[in-house]
């Protein structure tokens, strides 16, 4: 794409009614404190997470305290914003006191729902917490409209439907349970068991997947074994590729297994429903949309959040941009996509799983993350003076949405080399000065006493430019001036020194260049 292209808008071609005009939340997951700061700001309605092993990710509720989680959930209501508290684990007979006691605590910090996988601690959380709604966690695997009545007669609000689910078996619960309110997970891993049901991790580690400690074993590289019929041996089969084949229908499975690597057998792709917005929302039957990943990057809780929030904004202006979307998502590090099961049948699309990795990396690499000053940055990758990088903002920052994809100016990070200043200057947003003033000081251009950032607009001084190409802002850095004064020619991953930023960007932004 030429860099005066833009993005085609497929016009959606209908007309809204009142059921399909209903607020839709977008719930974003919170891993720690930082990432539910990003989460809401990047365009997320409600964020979830959970403190302690009661929660199903162990190792993200290990970086919330209760004092954290009390100060996102305030952030989060500060922000007119939702926090909903995971309390979806299983548990033994032994737990059951220090549940009661954590279900009391996070009462007390007073968040707007749990969501709860158990009926016993639906009951139990219901008779210590009753002002707390309860959502009821997809691994309660609802897939009909019995069991979602069994649990709305129980007092539920919500259920997070199971990811097996069909569309059309949503509506089917919404004609019957009309108040009921219908989640479904939009984006993120899959799991190879049902409703994520799975005992792999616990045989093979002693990890209990429904206890919050799976060792995602179902993402590790395998290799085959046979029995050979004389000696009675297991010896390593050869060649590297064969095929499992089912006598009732004669399908064949082909099991392929890279030299050196293994095969990944079990290995679910990543769900990604995000060309599919349009025709969920015209359901008018869902009522939040759930993003996956606790355990992800910061940079992964912005772009899924930007991103979804983005298809709504354009679900309401009637077009769609799903090549936009999937650009972004593919940024992302990855299993392979798939649209799993709420559009097509598994076996209307043989597409779930990745066979080949247990994950890919994305198409861009993110250099550095900006902290909530917006004065200072912290390298992730290589940064080199003269590198350009685009800045990833929250969508409010942007004049306006109309990205471009695939600028040929900006293909590979060292390419602004060869881009001068005087060329650079040129490529602004319509709404830029005409001129770039270059006689700024970065110290007041980083001043604490500036006023917060609006809008990004292109920009220059002795020390870096902004400029807009395609929709798209980039931050090409003429000198890399750490915070302790010191300046270097570039920098790396590891280096906890922050670099101080020649302008004002959006709190919580990302650099990141195309690899």
């Amino acid at each position: 794409m030429q860099k005066d292209e833009v993005i085609k808008e497929i016009t959606l071609g209908f007309t809204h009614t009142n059921s399909t005009k209903h607020k839709v939340q977008l719930l974003s997951p919170a891993g720690n404190l930082t990432k539910l700061k990003i989460a809401l700001q990047y365009g997320a309605d409600a964020v979830y997470g959970g403190v302690s092993h009661f929660s199903l990710r162990n190792r993200a509720s290990k970086d919330f305290t209760y004092d954290d989680f009390r100060e996102g959930i305030v952030y989060a209501h500060n922000l007119g914003k939702k926090v909903y508290v995971t309390i979806n684990g299983f548990p033994f007979n032994s737990q059951i006191e220090s549940l009661k006691t954590h279900i009391a605590k996070m009462r007390d910090l007073e968040p707007d729902a749990f969501i709860v996988a158990a009926p016993g601690v639906v009951k139990l959380a219901k008779s210590i917490a009753p002002n707390i709604p309860i959502h009821l966690s997809t691994q309660a695997n609802v897939l009909n409209v019995l069991d979602a009545g069994v649990f709305y007669d129980m007092g539920v609000k919500r259920i997070v439907a199971a990811r097996e689910i069909s569309l059309s078996d949503c509506e089917e619960i919404k004609k019957v349970l009309p108040d009921l309110e219908i989640e479904i997970f939009v984006h993120g891993s899959m799991c190879f068991a049902f409703s994520g049901r799975c005992l792999i991790s616990a045989l093979q580690h002693g990890r209990v997947p429904n206890r919050g400690s799976c060792a995602n074993d179902c993402r590790f590289d395998y290799e085959y074994f046979v029995r050979d019929e004389t000696s009675g041996e297991l010896i390593r089969f050869n060649p590297n590729e064969f095929y499992a084949k089912n006598p009732d229908n004669n399908v064949f499975l082909r099991l392929q297994e890279e030299e050196g690597v293994g095969t990944h057998i079990f290995n679910a792709k990543d769900l990604n429903l995000a060309s599919h917005l349009h025709h969920i929302m015209q359901s008018g039957v869902i009522d939040a949309l759930k993003i996956e990943g606790r355990t992800k990057s910061t940079y992964y809780a912005g772009i899924t959040a930007r991103t979804y929030r983005l298809a709504l904004q354009d679900y309401d202006r009637q077009v769609s941009r799903p090549t936009l979307y999937q650009y972004e998502l593919h940024t992302l590090k990855n299993r392979g996509f798939t649209d799993g099961y709420i559009i097509h049948r598994p076996f209307v699309r043989l597409d779930t799983q990745n066979h080949f990795s247990a994950i890919s990396e994305g198409s861009y690499q993110v250099c550095a993350e900006v902290d909530s000053s917006g004065l200072y940055c912290l390298c992730k990758h290589t940064i080199r003076k003269g590198d350009l990088l685009e800045i990833i903002a929250p969508l409010h920052y942007y004049p306006n949405t109309q990205f471009g994809i695939q600028s040929h100016a900006v293909a590979k990070q060292n390419n602004a080399e060869s881009m001068g200043l005087d060329e650079l200057s040129h490529i602004q947003d319509s709404k830029s000065p005409n001129s770039i003033e270059s006689s700024l000081d970065i110290q007041d251009s980083i001043s604490l006493d500036s006023n917060e950032i609006e809008k990004l607009t292109a920009q220059s001084n002795e020390n870096g430019i902004i400029c807009c190409i395609d929709g798209r802002y980039y931050l090409r850095l003429h000198r890399i001036l750490l915070q302790n004064g010191k300046e270097v020619d570039s920098i790396h991953s590891g280096n906890t020194n922050p670099i101080a930023l020649p302008f004002k960007l959006p709190p919580f932004s990302f650099l990141r260049v195309r690899l």
